[in-house]
């Protein structure tokens, strides 16, 4: 694998590069002080500005297929960008993208719910996880039972993005006992006004999950994704790219970590000298560029499989999270150290971050989990060891 970039590569992620370091990063001071003041880190309608420069750049539905509107970057090329974006802790998105399960919508769910998930006038959320599983999806428990042309949903779903803000939900739900979790569980498309609600959870930062529950909440039979039976490879396809995703932001988050780090390291003086100068500084540095490139290698090798569809893509998804995320709390950790009594105070982005980066190794996977999994791909033959 070649992952010396193309110019066109180069020239992208040059200009998302400046596009953070001028329009994004220069909110975070703002940011910090809402947050300390108990508002809002940035307003929805700071947000939609920042979108419509990046639009006005050519960065749009990034991710969205061509004939949907989109640039279609691909895997590879977004991994770079996410890179980019995990450079600052605003929560910057760019606009025009849907969940890539959506793209298997039929035409009637296009109109419905892709559209106007594209045109940013509905958000949609993707409930997987329940209170009994939650790394273990095959025994999702939440039941789908059929009357005439509509399904009848019960049960709960727990620490789900979005839904608190969600107009539906991706309910992944259980429509045949007797095969169980794969093979019998289907994807839905949920209104909020079909009856499910939304209990919001605060979290170790300003991420906002949520506890869902189905109290008998029907839904028509035009409203599966996908096919019946079909949700549990639908789920993966989601988690695959997920996973990559947030070792894209652990390898953004850590180099900006390390930049940081240098650069107190050389600014700030002890003993007359810079304590750049100290090897016990020294060796925090170089250990954490190595673990950076190291963490950079894994998550592109993984983002490359995605873009082939290899059949072992989930696998190296799997080892780039596990490694990366990982990685980005160790790389944080050393550079609250090096900044001293300044890495902790709510002044700088660090010990945001610290607490932040914890919660990359339990969702999306967690690293008990991502272990069993690599394991046992490797003890079953489902991948061939230095392939």
């Amino acid at each position: 694998m070649d992952f010396i970039l193309t110019e066109e590569q180069r020239m992208i992620t040059k200009t998302i590069s400046d596009f953070i370091e001028k329009e994004v990063i220069p909110q975070e001071k703002e940011f910090l002080q809402n947050e300390r003041a108990g508002l809002p880190g940035i307003s929805e309608e700071k947000m939609q500005e920042l979108q419509e420069k990046a639009k006005d750049l050519g960065f749009w539905g990034i991710n969205t297929p061509e004939k949907f509107g989109g640039a279609d970057f691909g895997p590879f090329l977004t991994t770079l960008i996410n890179i980019e974006l995990g450079k600052t802790f605003i929560p910057f998105a760019f606009g025009g993208d849907a969940d890539n399960i959506l793209y298997n919508a039929d035409e009637e769910q296009q109109q419905k719910y892709l559209w106007p998930v594209i045109r940013g006038e509905k958000t949609a959320c993707f409930a997987l996880t329940e209170p009994g599983a939650g790394s273990d999806a095959k025994n999702i428990k939440l039941s789908a039972e059929k009357d005439g042309q509509n399904w009848d949903l019960n049960g709960e779903k727990i620490f789900i993005g979005r839904a608190h803000k969600a107009d539906f939900a991706m309910v992944f739900a259980l429509t045949d006992k007797k095969k169980g979790g794969q093979g019998g569980v289907t994807c839905f498309l949920v209104d909020r006004e079909m009856g499910w609600k939304a209990e919001p959870i605060q979290t170790i930062d300003d991420w906002i999950v949520s506890s869902i529950v189905f109290d008998n909440v029907r839904v028509p039979e035009e409203n599966i994704l996908g096919g019946i039976g079909e949700g549990f490879e639908l789920a993966m396809k989601w988690i695959t790219l997920g996973r990559i995703k947030v070792s894209s932001w652990s390898v953004g988050i850590a180099e900006r970590a390390l930049q940081m780090a240098t650069e107190r390291a050389n600014s700030r003086v002890a003993f007359g000298n810079a304590i750049s100068q100290y090897q016990a500084i020294q060796w925090q540095l170089a250990d954490s560029a190595v673990e950076i490139e190291a963490a950079k290698s894994l998550v592109l090798q993984a983002a490359y499989r995605a873009e082939k569809e290899t059949e072992v893509q989930r696998h190296y998804a799997s080892i780039a999270k596990l490694y990366s995320t990982n990685m980005v709390h160790r790389v944080v950790d050393r550079a609250l150290q090096i900044h001293g009594g300044m890495g902790i105070t709510k002044e700088f982005p660090l010990e945001r971050w610290y607490r932040s980066v914890r919660k990359y190794r339990i969702f999306e996977g967690t690293d008990e989990m991502l272990r069993r999994t690599i394991a046992n791909n490797l003890i079953k033959g489902y991948v061939n060891i230095g392939d």
